[in-house]
């Protein structure tokens, strides 16, 4: 079986109360007394900024009479259109923006769902809903789309056709549910009733006068109540006009006060944090949950990839092709496929690719790396290989973008819409994925075993919490920003798979604060760069325990005696660096192949509040764009 995450919650501790991780698409859902629809798309414009590729709501009156559900591909402006062909006129309904996870972006595939009288849209993913389907195929019942939603509306139909009321059904239903979802369901049959329901996917709930609101953030609502309720894992709560009921999935009733939100609009769309890249470094535990989400086979000591099933025994070479922090990720890929899979990689930066007269080859397989999906450089570089024969696999953060559509296979990854400039969430999804696609090969080569396998995939299930563990150390890298931000030079140093880690580093760094940093192989630092060391010279070692450890320290104290300040990442209850290092930064213990994604989080907090701390403009900062789509 496909094993579940969702049992891991990301907590941390921050000034203001209520916030939640924001999926990836949008809800909104509102009954009471006004017409609904300007309200659900309101709201769905204040959730815009996440991203999505389809919208859709269903609407309908407090006496019943069928809800009417309007969808389509693309933005909420091909949404609006429709709307005013077809007005759905109503004082209860539910919104929707998809971000594609099961299904193409297809007016089909975009929520709500619509199964008899039930209505649902849907945030996550429901697991285990091939048997489902094929449960439920066997019944009879017909699917109208690709989607693991469509179930939802199907299992809370089969309910309410025995007879249970709303909230009785969505119980029933998710009982047999193994997954994430935070789902909000309409009812022909019960009208004056909105249900909602939450695991691991966050929903909140507004309380009005004579009206209620749910909404998956809490930018959606807040222009009508700021009285807002946060549901929990395994909450069910049934909405009217007139009270809120919330209940577990055995159906005892909770009690929970309702808090008062104090942010302005512009603090909601951040969560309250200060900019969009600290809010971001603070989702990746979340991200990397949703990345690994479903692809984790435990009973077959395997990784299934969105059914994508490469030829491995013609792969005789592989090529990762990238820019900017996309190459770091590649690098760190190459450490990984060829340790775990024993495959051989080339990593070349994508901008230069095509200038070099390449030798691709037919059975090579090119992995394209690309948040956006759209970068120019790398989309020009697969087309090159492609033509010459080459498989293609992309990574991309964005469904159904330009390398994708030019790809033969696509590995998405889920870290959401990224609005800092500076990648942070986007990064450590790309490593995931990497992770993810070193051991299918592994498993595929026999380069890996399966008891290793199975400790691989044991450690990889905890990484999303040891990151938040790492991330809880925010206070004290703020110190360290403070002690070290005048510095005008930073070099940063790691052996090995934390090499690249040491060059992202060093360029979150000075994208962001525009202090010049460099980051090195540690063993390559006496062959130039130590010339530049001297007590004005702040080097951040990354030195977690494991492989080249004893080396590392030996770099450290050649750092020491030349007065350089070190600054070290280190192996939580490591005794022995503390003596060397001016200051140190802990990182739960893990498989050496997961470090990176531990190591990274550390850097990102640094570069963040280094430049917080000199004032610069951390979101937007200067001469940088989110995408790059020029060559």
């Amino acid at each position: 079986m496909l094993f579940s995450l969702s049992g891991y919650e990301h907590k941390h501790e921050h000034e203001h109360e209520g916030y939640t991780d924001p999926p990836m698409c949008g809800i909104v859902g509102y009954i009471g007394s006004r017409e609904t629809t300007p309200i659900l798309i309101e709201g769905l414009r204040k959730l815009e900024y996440r991203g999505y590729d389809s919208a859709g709501v269903a609407v309908c009156g407090p006496n019943g009479g069928g809800a009417k559900v309007v969808r389509t591909r693309g933005k909420l402006s091909a949404l609006e259109a429709i709307l005013k062909e077809q007005p759905t006129p109503g004082t209860q309904g539910i919104g929707h923006t998809r971000w594609a996870t099961h299904g193409r972006p297809s007016d089909e595939n975009a929520h709500p769902h619509r199964v008899g009288p039930i209505s649902v849209v849907h945030n996550g993913i429901i697991e285990n809903h091939l048997a489902l389907r094929e449960r439920l195929s066997g019944q009879g019942r017909k699917f109208t789309s690709q989607t693991d939603t469509e179930i939802v509306a199907h299992l809370v139909d089969e309910e309410v056709q025995k007879g249970l009321g709303l909230g009785d059904a969505v119980r029933a239903a998710l009982k047999l549910v193994h997954g994430a979802y935070a789902i909000v369901v309409l009812s022909d049959k019960h009208p004056g009733e909105i249900v909602a329901a939450k695991n691991a996917s966050p929903l909140v709930l507004g309380l009005g006068e004579g009206e209620n609101f749910v909404a998956s953030d809490i930018p959606a609502i807040l222009a009508h109540t700021r009285k807002m309720i946060f549901l929990e894992e395994g909450e069910v709560a049934e909405i009217r006009r007139d009270g809120i009921k919330l209940t577990d999935l055995e159906g005892r009733t909770i009690t929970r006060e309702a808090k008062v939100i104090t942010w302005s609009s512009v603090m909601a769309e951040k969560a309250g944090y200060k900019h969009f890249m600290l809010k971001e470094i603070h989702e990746q535990p979340r991200a990397v949950t949703d990345t690994l989400r479903g692809r984790l086979s435990v009973e077959q000591s395997d990784v299934t990839i969105d059914g994508i099933e490469l030829d491995v025994a013609n792969i005789s070479r592989i090529t990762i092709l990238a820019c900017g922090t996309s190459y770091h990720a590649g690098l760190v890929g190459k450490f990984l496929i060829e340790q775990i899979a024993r495959l051989p990689v080339e990593v070349d930066l994508a901008s230069e690719f095509r200038y070099r007269e390449p030798i691709i080859r037919k059975g090579d397989l090119v992995v394209a790396i690309s948040q956006s999906g759209e970068t120019a450089d790398t989309l020009a570089a697969i087309k090159e290989a492609r033509s010459k024969g080459a498989t293609i696999l992309s990574i991309a953060n964005v469904v159904d973008s330009s390398i994708p559509r030019a790809s033969h296979h696509s590995l998405y990854t889920h870290a959401g819409p990224e609005i800092g400039v500076a990648s942070t969430k986007a990064f450590t999804t790309q490593l995931a994925a990497l992770v993810l696609l070193a051991i299918h090969l592994g498993r595929r080569t026999g380069g890996l075993a399966t008891e290793a396998a199975n400790g691989l995939i044991a450690e990889l299930l905890q990484i999303p919490a040891k990151m938040a563990d790492v991330a809880g150390q925010a206070a004290q890298i703020q110190v360290l920003a403070r002690r070290y931000g005048q510095a005008r030079d930073f070099l940063f140093l790691g052996r090995g798979i934390n090499y690249p880690i040491a060059l992202e580093g060093a360029l979150k760094l000075k994208e962001i604060s525009y202090i010049h940093a460099e980051g090195y192989p540690a063993g390559e630092m006496k062959h130039g760069p130590i010339a530049l060391i001297d007590e004005h010279m702040p080097v951040v070692v990354i030195a977690p325990r494991g492989p080249g450890y004893e080396k590392i320290l030996s770099n450290l104290q050649e750092v020491k005696a030349r007065e350089g300040k070190v600054i070290a990442i280190a192996t939580r209850g490591d005794s022995e660096i503390g003596g060397i290092a001016d200051e140190v930064m802990l990182i739960p213990e893990t498989h050496p192949a997961l470090t990176p994604l531990l190591t990274t989080v550390p850097l990102q907090l640094l570069a963040y509040y280094v430049a917080d701390f000199k004032g610069t403009d951390v979101d937007q900062p200067r001469n940088l764009a989110k995408s790059v789509t020029v060559e």
